[in-house]
């Protein structure tokens, strides 16, 4: 199908219980799995008449489920009890449980091929797991642990290129790194500090900070998303903000901000021709939105029933399945030229 970002809809939303932090969808399928406020990670399929979300196992985590991700025939899922989980997704059972961090689990991600699972967390490590073993590949180390107010810093992003040969780390100040995946190899620095409020009243409690990372299908631009300066530290009063860089140049190529839609964007994600990218999120509410990439224009935006954390995009690009405070949302671009007639042939 070839997606039309114009043509975007909300086709459909059903409640859950809690606010689901991350999803992860089977491949060619609308099959959900979400991890949850309430310790537990759900399976559901979002394209039944009456959806009915299931947890899958009883015992499991012991705090918020902040990272779900699908690595071969096993869910992985990470939390903020600073454990990695191991998961069958066709029974449900648990297969292995890592003591991975020493702090909350902010994001785990499984590269292209489902080989490798990266974690990070509020440690301030980014961990390459093996997927199949859960045996420790490698600990990145980049991110300082104070910021340079001397508060703690998070660090909450984490992306792969679409090849699975870079990754790339993103904390709250804005700082950002990238890494060959099978060397650990750090490759760029980059800095992205719009993203990045300072509370003058000094308060430890986290807010703002870059939230989302995202690669180009090319590997050639780099997205980092999150929300611009916050005059009230109390709400997500801000701009939702993306920049975007061409990072092995070093250059900045756009700083998006969005008035209308307020709040972090908490997930990114490029076309697969790289000629649009969707950046989602919220504050109290929701937003997803479409930018075109060369003009950083905002061509499409609809109001999401919900604070987004994270969506999945189908396969062909034409849907999307998103995750948040107490719902799931469906979101679909239609046809760019449905059902259209083939041109007339002129004569000579």
């Amino acid at each position: 199908m070839n997606a039309d970002p114009t043509r975007l809809k909300l086709a459909k939303e059903f409640g859950i219980s809690g606010i689901a932090f991350s999803v992860a969808r089977v491949p060619d399928t609308t099959s959900l799995f979400y991890g949850s406020s309430d310790f537990k990670l759900y399976r559901v399929d979002s394209a039944a008449d009456k959806p009915a979300p299931a947890a899958i196992a009883e015992n499991g985590h012991d705090s918020y489920v902040t990272g779900v991700t699908l690595a071969g025939k096993s869910i992985v899922s990470g939390g903020y009890d600073q454990r990695l989980i191991w998961w069958n997704s066709e029974t449900g059972e648990q297969t292995r449980s890592v003591e991975a961090h020493d702090l909350w689990i902010r994001n785990v991600i499984a590269s292209p091929d489902g080989s490798v699972v990266a974690s990070v967390s509020d440690d301030m490590h980014c961990k390459l797991w093996d997927a199949e073993s859960g045996k420790l590949i490698h600990q990145l180390d980049d991110h300082k642990a104070e910021t340079p107010n001397k508060y703690p810093s998070m660090l909450y992003a984490v992306a792969f290129s679409s090849d699975g040969k870079w990754l790339a780390t993103g904390d709250k100040v804005g700082h950002i790194a990238v890494w060959e995946t099978e060397s650990g190899k750090k490759l760029a620095e980059l800095e992205a500090p719009g993203l990045y409020t300072w509370d003058p009243r000094q308060r430890r409690h986290s807010i703002g900070g870059l939230r989302s990372l995202a690669f180009s299908q090319d590997g050639r631009l780099l997205a980092a998303g999150g929300i611009g300066k916050i005059g009230n530290i109390d709400h997500l009063g801000g701009p939702s903000r993306v920049e975007i860089f061409d990072w092995q140049k070093g250059e900045k190529k756009h700083e998006l901000e969005d008035k209308k839609y307020k709040g972090l964007v908490e997930q990114l994600h490029f076309s697969p021709d790289g000629k649009w990218f969707i950046a989602a999120g919220g504050d109290h509410g929701g937003f997803f939105s479409i930018y075109e990439t060369e003009s950083g224009k905002l061509i499409s935006q609809l109001k999401a029933p919900m604070h987004i954390h994270e969506y999945s995009v189908s396969e062909d690009s034409s849907t999307a399945y998103a995750v948040g405070h107490g719902k799931v949302a469906v979101f679909e671009f239609k046809s760019a030229r449905p059902d259209a007639p083939p041109e007339p042939e002129t004569k000579s």
